[in-house]
């Protein structure tokens, strides 16, 4: 029965793989990695039991597992499998799509860019921690409603009284949306990524982590050494300079 493989049966498996291949650089890229080989495992292990070795009994036993597990996994990773489906989604072979359906155009213009690098470019000076970011097309509406709501125009003043060291909003992110600070102390999602350089911080690693599942531009500013970063597309952009910044946001 070995030689009744026909083209198509070895092209689902080459598919097969490819897509479980995916699945699993994605989940790594998360931290989820351990969750997906166990639940591999466990898929494999039903496999055999039920369909090659047809053992009735146990056989069983893993369907009603199965069953109730699906619906567990669901219920108990449902962040993650948020997160995960919000980062397929995100990645580049598939934002055509997040484009066709959305309707939001680029907002940045040069009322945004000009006070976001004038007031970044004195924060850094003066060594105060930021975290700054800036909708594009896609949609940032559950990280807004995790923080505070301004809904006032961009300013260099606003936005270094938000950042300064004893404000009650200085912790968390702003969130710019059309041309107008929207929120601040907003939460951010956390990227596990392992290539992050140890020494950048926490605000670091949230722009990292909203720049990975959203097209949005994350802005930092490092209060320890006074540096600007900015995390795009899932990358990390260092040591920027206030027209490296300006051109980077009017793109």
């Amino acid at each position: 029965m070995f030689f009744n493989i026909t083209i198509m049966d070895i092209v689902d498996v080459v598919l097969v793989a490819l897509l479980l291949y995916y699945f699993y650089k994605l989940m790594k890229e998360s931290g989820s990695q351990n969750v997906f080989v166990g639940i591999l495992l466990f898929i494999f292990s039903w496999v055999f039991v039920s369909k090659l070795l047809q053992m009735r009994l146990l056989g069983s036993i893993f369907d009603q597992l199965m069953n109730v597990g699906t619906l567990a996994l669901v219920i108990i990773f449902h962040d993650e499998i948020r997160n995960f489906l919000r980062s397929l989604g995100s990645r580049g072979q598939f934002r055509f799509l997040t484009k066709f359906f959305s309707r939001d155009k680029d907002p940045v213009g040069d009322s945004v860019v000009m006070p976001i690098v004038l007031a970044c470019n004195n924060m850094a000076q003066q060594k105060v921690g930021a975290l700054i970011v800036v909708q594009r097309g896609d949609s940032l509406e559950d990280i807004i409603s995790t923080g505070e709501v301004l809904n006032a125009d961009v300013s260099q003043r606003l936005i270094e009284a938000v950042f300064f060291k004893n404000a009650p909003l200085h912790d968390g992110a702003m969130v710019v949306k059309d041309g107008r600070i929207v929120a601040a102390q907003c939460i951010l999602p956390v990227s596990h990524n392992l290539n992050i350089p140890r020494k950048l911080g926490l605000r670091h690693r949230s722009a990292m982590g909203i720049s990975e599942v959203t097209d949005a531009i994350a802005i930092v500013v490092s209060e320890e050494t006074g540096s600007i970063s900015a995390a795009v597309n899932g990358k990390i952009l260092q040591n920027l300079d206030a027209r490296k910044l300006e051109a980077l946001l009017s793109k």
